[in-house]
């Protein structure tokens, strides 16, 4: 093979990091097609491709070369990471065993056709989700289901609790890579998983107030209050954790609904109806995507007030993030009433980012956007919208900004995003 092919920091990076790509050994202005592939632990194998030109010392910097077509144009540095595509339809790349990294080859062919030219040149990089000195702590603590993840060093650290969507399960990704910055991160399990229920048919706050308690009181988590971190589903169940339990500064919300969905959610002698939903209303794309933007019903209207989250009793700010391309939740729309509700009330303005062209599934940077996928538990392909490139952009900006507000509100800090 002609080319040498490096990629910087060398052998193996964090996934959330950039890297440097370089080609050398070309020869000048040589044609030349980038290709690169991984698989999940599934064995699903997602590709991406990328056509350049070597400079006139046959040299190639994907920090100063354009991309001229393939998978995207233009100067993208982290285009071949962020634009593989599963090669099944609709699959979705996710980080199902942090323990492990993702293995990515890289393979240097002449010419542009990225199938049929001659190999030059190939590497493999490893990409890891937990940083090295992160410690990583199943949690079997009472009813809580659940992985502690720790930084570095002797602590304690700001807390955070990190829920995901209804697609149920324990994810672990994004809270291995939030603790190598500096946090001590809970990724909470809260149905589908082990013992828990299999459904979400109906929900209780008090397993989140013994989470929110587990985290209060260990050694190595920085009290008096720690932050919460939701997506979709795991927003709204974030909203009434900061609504109704103690011990909470921060709240971060993705793409997610300020009434109560999908499950009644009871809290003492409390209960917050389901939203509820008209699964009627939904819609199809041409490739036979549902569409299920417009099921839910508007919590505005009479009949629907009562699964409102009472926002106003919450201690700490809110930050909403809100892909503007989301087909999921009328995410901006229900980012205006949690602000609306909160001037209303005499309270702060929540802290909200829009991201136009971003759809609903706003992972850590460099994970490829999931503009549609198959749902974990109704089995079915859902489209949540977004555009590749800037979706992609916003989820960088999105963990910067994630970093920036739980710094600021739980321990008086500054992010350093100089990582990313």
């Amino acid at each position: 093979m002609a080319a040498t092919v490096t990629l910087e920091p060398a052998g193996r990076s964090c996934w959330d990091e950039p890297v440097s790509i370089v080609v050398r050994g070309l020869a000048p202005e040589q044609r030349v097609t980038l290709r690169v592939s991984l698989r999940d632990e599934k064995g699903e194998l997602f590709r991406a491709h990328a056509r350049y030109r070597a400079d006139a010392g046959g040299e190639l910097d994907l920090a100063r070369a354009p991309a001229l077509g393939g998978s995207f144009e233009g100067l993208e540095p982290m285009g071949l990471f962020w634009a593989m595509e599963a090669e099944k339809p609709w699959g979705r790349l996710v980080k199902r065993d942090v323990q492990t990294p993702f293995a990515v080859e890289l393979e240097v062919l002449d010419g542009h056709e990225p199938e049929g030219g001659r190999l030059l040149g190939r590497t493999v990089h490893e990409r890891d989700f937990l940083a090295p000195g992160v410690r990583r702590e199943p949690v079997r603590a009472g009813r809580v289901r659940a992985t502690l993840f720790l930084p570095p060093g002797a602590g304690p650290f700001p807390g955070i609790i990190d829920l995901f969507g209804s697609g149920g399960g324990l994810c672990e990704y994004r809270a291995s890579l939030l603790a190598r910055h500096g946090f001590a991160v809970l990724a909470l399990a809260y149905f589908r998983f082990e013992d828990l229920p299999e459904s979400l048919n109906v929900v209780h706050l008090e397993y989140f107030e013994e989470a929110v308690d587990f985290m209060l009181q260990h050694p190595k988590v920085k009290g008096p209050s720690v932050g919460l971190l939701g997506f979709s589903k795991g927003g709204d169940l974030c909203l009434s954790m900061a609504s109704f339990l103690k011990g909470i500064t921060a709240t971060v919300v993705i793409n997610s609904c300020v009434a109560n969905t999908v499950a009644p959610l009871h809290y003492k002698d409390m209960i917050i109806p389901d939203l509820g939903s008209d699964l009627g209303k939904y819609t199809t794309t041409e490739s036979g995507l549902f569409n299920f933007m417009n099921i839910w019903n508007n919590p505005l209207e009479k009949p629907y007030h009562q699964s409102l989250i009472p926002l106003e009793k919450a201690q700490g700010p809110f930050l909403f993030i809100v892909g503007m391309d989301d087909y999921s939740w009328k995410s901006e729309f229900y980012a205006h009433m949690a602000s609306e509700r909160l001037q209303a009330h005499g309270k702060d303005r929540p802290q909200i980012l829009y991201y136009p062209g971003t759809g609903h599934c706003i992972d850590p940077p460099y994970f490829p956007p999931s503009r549609a996928s198959v749902h974990a538990v109704l089995g079915l392909p859902i489209y949540y919208g977004g555009e590749l490139k800037a979706h992609s952009r916003a989820q960088v900006d999105a963990w910067q900004q994630i970093q920036t507000f739980f710094h600021k509100h739980l321990n008086g800090k500054k992010s350093d995003n100089s990582k990313l």
